[in-house]
């Protein structure tokens, strides 16, 4: 659903390794390459870690000659561009398509209809057929992804959506009714408007489906499509598999499953079977999340009105899944089988079908007391039972549903049974009824991978435990990486220099594994001199973009302390700016020369987007901008504290914090954070990372050396005890969370009220409440390893040592590594090298 590429530019000489050349060469027409790189806007294709990872992905494809294509939608305007005033965040439409974009090429030769609504009747021809309601047309944008190298340039294929133009309503028009004359456009094109539209509304949720649905039947159609013109007369469709592999970047695309089956079916003319088997070895599915609201759920009703054939296959989809897993389970335990059956199922809160509802049958024998008649006895029955008959009783028990307890029973004495349904099989009118992606995807896939090991561990053994005891073999972990093109060669010069220089060769771009070359060096004083200057020359370029930025100014001495990300409760940026509320505290209550010898100086940077209708979000950005304000102009403290929210963080904002970046936080409640990428980013620019056991910090930490990452916070096994024991009222809140707490209310800040944000952290439970992302539980464990921080960083030859270090212990975390797993264990593909 999103790349977030960065710029182009750069990126594209860099691979072509032409930047000394082009620099030149602009030099002489009186240019500045930084100068005229910078006047390309940030592609709005995407937001965080997901678009980013998909970005880092198509580069390692390219780079490493792997046959594949990157396939998403050219959105207009972005998700917003963010603008910070006293009120916080605020949003507007991203601009980025103004100029236009020199990157793209349109081919209107490539385009496909796309259709919504309508209806479905079956043919003559035995087929279903989906006819009538609303159609447009995607048309491809094509941005070509250049690999390092080498001649191999792969293709991000984008689509727009439009209508032809006949579908302007000329007499509408001339008769004076301009906007009905347009509405066909206008509604075809709003489609590819905004990234992740607001979808609080119905209208919002319609919008965001149509979405997933044109990127789902745009691509599939342009991907068969080119494997019929290659089969030629020689077309055979068990060769699909084989040639098309089809990777879902987290549950956004889960509509390729149900369109392809309907494309073989309806289109094709394949069996249900043959789709089926089909669609189940080219489809494989990336898990991204463990949070459950981010796992979609789409509600049936608003799919079953926009996609009406996708339902049916879905709903035939899910039954033979519910008949597979009473296949595994059997009938002799029946509350497992129940289990199982809400565990997995596709469709939630929906009737069984007849062929699993009957083994959930009650028997009424007395008045006013059901008995549940045996498994086997139904079972046996069931034998005798003709379907017609079958049918009559399931009808029979769903008429005597609505009847009221107080009709009189039957005679108890004559033993005649009368049947009704256990309402486990039944409809629940006050819960909404909904198709559950990740479980689609997961049954529709041949593969279902998680992102780091801890990630994948908890995908198994929580998140699709029951998938996983019925299909083991289709689990698996592929960690995620980054390109060391972009994210170290051309983000980062002067370090990559040093690092040429000390490792003897630039072959460490192509093969991170040689970066851990630099380890016998970690303790040379020349080789920690040039990695200091490298630094410090990479801070000076933050310190002029903060000013630019912000209006602030920062000192280049003073520690840069990051966190840049998507603001979310769970990655917990109140976690951090509360610790820095506590330190300005402490600087407060001490004499100047107190606080010179308590404290290294620090630059607190933060960063990241807010969804605009994330309420929580948005009070966290505030709070810190708040924060800021007051810190920043206080004469007592001076340069010992700054902090600063960078606006309309971006791929761009981040290649020069990153470099210049010397303690990041990757702070998330243990279990919660899939994997995190920009982790890897810092470590590999010899960042040192201060955070929790969660996502591939957990192997970041093994690979740099426990004594090189500060650890802190619950472990993940624990977090759903500690909850139960804050639901408990067993939760003793340390006394420095309190006071800080009690700080914040204080009107130190300014005159914003904080009672939700600081009310979201109390109390034992309530939606909002109970301090779900356990900061309080975590705060003493993080102020205190702050403390540690401040220590190592005194000694500036530990530190370098540890900056060295991480970047020598980086090598895993490179996508190369990840993209050659996934050829090799999911795709089944092989570098094609171009002659």
């Amino acid at each position: 659903m999103e790349f977030l590429q960065g710029r182009a530019l750069t990126n594209a000489i860099g691979n072509l390794e032409l930047t000394g050349q082009y620099a030149e060469a602009l030099k002489q027409l009186g240019h500045n390459l930084e100068d005229v790189a910078s006047q390309e806007p940030d592609p709005a294709l995407g937001n965080g870690g997901l678009g980013r990872l998909a970005s880092c992905f198509l580069d390692s494809m390219a780079t490493l000659n792997y046959p594949a294509w990157g396939y998403g939608l050219r959105y207009r305007y972005g998700l917003f561009k963010q603008i910070i005033t006293k009120d916080g965040q605020e949003e507007v439409a991203e601009n980025w398509l103004e100029m236009g974009n020199p990157w793209e090429i349109v081919r209107n030769d490539v385009s496909y209809p796309v259709k919504f609504y309508g209806k479905v009747v079956e043919g003559t021809d035995g087929r279903k057929h989906w006819i009538g309601g609303e159609n447009i047309k995607a048309v491809a944008h094509d941005v070509p992804i250049p690999g390092y190298k080498t001649k191999t340039t792969n293709n991000l294929r984008l689509w727009s959506t439009t209508v032809p133009s006949q579908n302007f309503d000329l007499g509408a028009f001339n008769a004076g009714d301009h906007a009905k004359a347009n509405e066909a456009h206008l509604n075809a094109e709003k489609i590819c408007h905004v990234l992740y539209p607001g979808d609080e509304s119905s209208e919002g949720k319609i919008l965001r489906l149509k979405q997933q649905y044109t990127l789902c039947s745009a691509s599939l159609q342009d991907i068969i499509s080119r494997f019929e013109s290659r089969a030629g007369d020689s077309l055979n469709w068990e060769d699909f598999p084989s040639k098309v592999a089809v990777q879902m970047n987290d549950t956004h695309p889960t509509l390729c499953i149900p369109e392809l089956m309907r494309i073989l079916m309806d289109i094709k003319g394949l069996s249900w079977n043959e789709a089926w088997s089909i669609t189940e070895r080219t489809v494989a599915y990336t898990n991204h999340t463990v949070l459950p609201e981010a796992l979609e759920k789409w509600s049936l009703d608003i799919m079953q009105k926009l996609l009406p054939r996708h339902v049916e296959i879905i709903e035939t989809i899910d039954e033979e899944l519910m008949n597979n897993i009473v296949s595994k389970y059997g009938t002799a335990d029946i509350s497992l089988l129940k289990q199982k059956l809400k565990d997995m199922r596709i469709l939630d809160n929906v009737d069984l079908p007849a062929s699993v509802a009957k083994l959930f049958v009650k028997t009424k024998m007395k008045k006013g007391k059901l008995l549940v008649e045996s498994l086997e006895s139904i079972a046996e029955a069931d034998e005798k039972t003709e379907p017609e008959e079958e049918e009559n009783i399931l009808s029979e028990t769903t008429e005597k549903k609505g009847e009221s307890d107080s009709e009189e029973a039957p005679d108890a004495e004559k033993e005649d049974p009368e049947y009704e349904l256990d309402p486990f099989a039944k409809y629940d009118p006050q819960l909404p009824r909904v198709v559950r992606m990740a479980n689609l995807c997961v049954v529709g896939g041949h593969s279902v991978n998680g992102v780091a090991e801890i990630h994948s561990e908890i995908v198994k053994q929580d998140v699709f435990n029951s998938f996983y005891e019925m299909w083991p073999t289709k689990f698996q972990n592929k960690t995620n990486g980054v390109t060391p093109r972009r994210w170290i060669r051309f983000c980062n010069p002067e370090l990559s220099a040093i690092i040429s220089k000390w490792i003897g060769s630039d072959d460490w771009i192509l093969n991170t594994d040689k970066l851990a070359g630099l380890k016998k060096f970690a303790d040379d004083e020349d080789l920690q001199s040039e990695w200091r200057t490298a630094k410090r020359n990479n801070k000076m370029k933050v310190v002029s973009l903060i000013r630019d930025k912000t209006g602030y100014v920062v000192s280049p001495d003073a520690m840069f302390d990051v966190q840049v990300k998507r603001i979310h409760e769970y990655k917990r940026q109140l976690l951090n700016i509360l610790g820095i509320v506590y330190r300005y505290k402490k600087m407060k209550e001490m004499s100047a020369k107190d606080r010179i010898k308590s404290f290294v100086p620090r630059v607190c940077i933060f960063g990241g987007k807010a969804f605009a209708t994330y309420v929580q979000a948005k009070r966290i950005v505030k709070f810190i901008t708040d924060v800021a304000a007051t810190v920043n102009y206080d004469p007592d403290i001076g340069d010992l504290l700054k902090v600063v929210f960078v606006p309309d963080y971006n791929v761009s904002v981040a290649e020069k914090l990153i470099p210049a970046s010397e303690l990041s936080q990757h702070i998330s409640t243990a279990g919660m954070e899939a994997s995190g990428t920009s982790n890897m980013k810092f470590a590999m620019n010899g960042c040192i990372l201060i955070g929790t056991l969660d996502g591939a910090n957990v192997e970041i930490r093994e690979e740099v050396g426990e004594e090189n990452f500060f650890l802190f916070g619950a472990h993940a096994p624990e977090i759903a005890g500690l909850r139960q024991e804050r639901a408990e009222g067993k939760f003793v809140p340390d006394p420095r969370f309190e006071e800080v707490k009690e700080y914040v209310r204080s009107g130190v800040f300014g005159t914003s009220n904080y009672d939700e944000l600081m009310g979201s952290l109390e109390g034992n439970e309530g939606y909002g409440r109970a301090d779900y992302f356990l900061v309080g539980k975590d705060f003493p464990s993080y102020i205190e390893c702050q403390e540690k921080v401040d220590e190592a960083y005194r000694d500036q030859k530990l530190w370098t040592r540890m900056s060295i270090l991480n970047t020598a212990g980086s090598p895993k975390f490179s996508s190369d590594r990840t993209i050659h797993e996934y050829a090799k264990d999911i795709w089944d593909i092989s570098p094609v090298i171009m002659p």
